[in-house]
């Protein structure tokens, strides 16, 4: 297929809905319909680029799976991803006889997350997400729910064994991220600190946030709504956590992570009555500091040998 030069124009929300429905309406199989996700949720930002969360409870899942070029009906795909072909690749068990799942980008920028489970399926999973809105339903298969609301994605308070636990994962691995640096083995030390030891300053952010918020709103995934709730100067410091390819830029990002977890730790801490693990900041500074040290008077010769 030749690569398009540009997108084309951008389906609306009207139109995508219409298109959704009327597939849905028109195919015997398909027997109810279902949203979850962003567009489902009245709190976030109503931008064009949310993706549709659609789930379609249909009599069984087999023809559906025995030709796959039946999704564009929905528009011409730009990309696509089956998780439950790729679980299968990777030797994980799925029973897609109960339910499958197609992420669609199309040429036009809309994205429709498809999933069809069978009306079994739907019974045991209906309106256990909170954002959960009915579209279509043939049979009067889908029961009654509330309206929906992001209370099942709030900030949850912390269990004095959370809180602990955090500080523990952040102080005690950022020494990997220190002999990482020395060593020069970026892969290692990046992949520490951004995939370990940032994401318990995440918590710790998320539950600064809660505090503020009664414990009433979504930080969104990964923090995505951090922006939002924090305040401008706390964000900035947030914001500089985040380090490039260069040690001494990651140097920096460590320790700003360190004073900002050190800052939001106390606080929630003394919020619960929860102890803030003093010595181990303590020491694990000190340590950081040895090992930067370590760094800079070995920088520009042969790493480290590993210890």
């Amino acid at each position: 297929m030749k690569e398009k030069e540009t997108l084309d124009v951008m389906r609306s929300e009207q139109e995508m809905m219409d298109r959704i429905l009327g597939v849905a309406r028109a195919d015997d199989r398909v027997r109810a319909v279902y949203m979850n996700g962003s567009r489902a949720n009245p709190h976030v930002d109503k931008d064009p680029y949310r993706d549709y969360d659609v789930v379609y409870v249909v009599r069984e899942t087999a023809s559906f799976l025995a030709d796959k070029r039946w999704i564009t009906v929905f528009g011409e795909p730009a990309m696509i991803q089956e998780p439950d072909a790729n679980d299968l690749g990777w030797g994980q068990g799925k029973d897609v006889s109960r339910s499958y799942i197609w992420l669609i980008l199309f040429t036009d920028g809309n994205r429709i997350d498809l999933h069809i489970e069978t009306e079994e399926a739907a019974r045991e999973t209906y309106g256990t997400d909170t954002l959960t809105v009915p579209l279509l339903d043939k049979d009067g298969l889908l029961p009654p729910l509330p309206p929906a609301d992001d209370r099942g994605y709030w900030i949850q308070k912390p269990e004095e064994s959370r809180y602990k636990a955090c500080c523990n994962e952040f102080w005690w691995c950022l020494n990997n991220v220190a002999k990482g640096i020395v060593r020069e083995q970026l892969p290692y030390a990046m992949r520490m600190y951004a995939g370990v030891v940032h994401p318990e300053l995440e918590n710790m952010v998320a539950w600064r946030i809660g505090m503020e918020t009664d414990f009433a709103v979504s930080a969104g995934m990964w923090g995505k709504y951090f922006q939002r709730y924090l305040p401008p100067p706390l964000y900035e410091r947030y914001r500089k956590t985040y380090a490039d390819g260069d040690y001494d830029h990651l140097w920096d990002a460590v320790f700003t992570a360190c004073a900002l977890f050190r800052e939001l730790g106390q606080a929630v801490g003394e919020r619960f009555g929860y102890p803030y693990p003093v010595l181990d900041d303590a020491q694990m500074t000190r340590y950081l500091e040895h090992m930067r040290e370590e760094y800079r008077k070995n920088k520009g010769e042969t790493p480290v040998c590993q210890r």
